[in-house]
């Protein structure tokens, strides 16, 4: 047989290969994740149920979904084992101390710049270019009217007559 013929098949059992590879990968982790409960760990089940674990068997999980309510789920239910820190935020509403972080960059930089500094102007107007000014002061001066070219060469993006 000829390797072109045999090509498309190598490349489709490579990629099943691939796709069942990570597929492990990632149950794997999950798997890993699951071994890390312990009781008294915040949880998410897969339905978005947050709950904390209160005894752990073999292939189930008791979970108190509320004070005094506990529930049995299967381990392999539970999707994401939660940092106490998150836990709070999300069940309690308990904010973790940070600092606190200005709106804008400018108290983080003041004192920083040099007095001398010219400040740049970002303003969409730009001052109207010396050459075309000289222009139309020539015109002026010699009673005749502008010319064309210079009321041109003043357009910038936006300001072109549209037809």
């Amino acid at each position: 047989m000829n390797i072109v013929t045999l090509l498309p098949f190598i490349v489709l059992i490579g990629a099943m290969f691939l796709m069942t590879r990570s597929a492990k990968n990632k149950q794997r982790q999950a798997a890993q994740m699951r071994d890390q409960m312990q009781p008294g760990t915040g949880v998410r089940t897969i339905g978005g149920m947050y709950a904390t674990v209160k005894e752990i068997s073999e292939d189930s999980v008791l979970l108190e979904v509320a004070p005094g309510v506990h529930a049995i789920y299967a381990k392999n239910s539970i999707g994401a084992v939660l940092e106490d820190a998150e836990y709070n935020r999300i069940v309690h509403g308990i904010e973790p101390d940070e600092t606190e972080v200005p709106d804008d960059a400018s108290s983080l930089t003041e004192g920083d710049a040099p007095a001398d500094e010219k400040k740049i102007d970002l303003g969409k107007e730009a001052p109207e270019a010396p050459a075309v000014a000289d222009r139309a002061d020539k015109a002026d001066e010699s009673g005749e009217a502008p010319a064309k070219d210079a009321k041109q060469d003043t357009k910038r993006d936006g300001d072109a007559d549209a037809k």
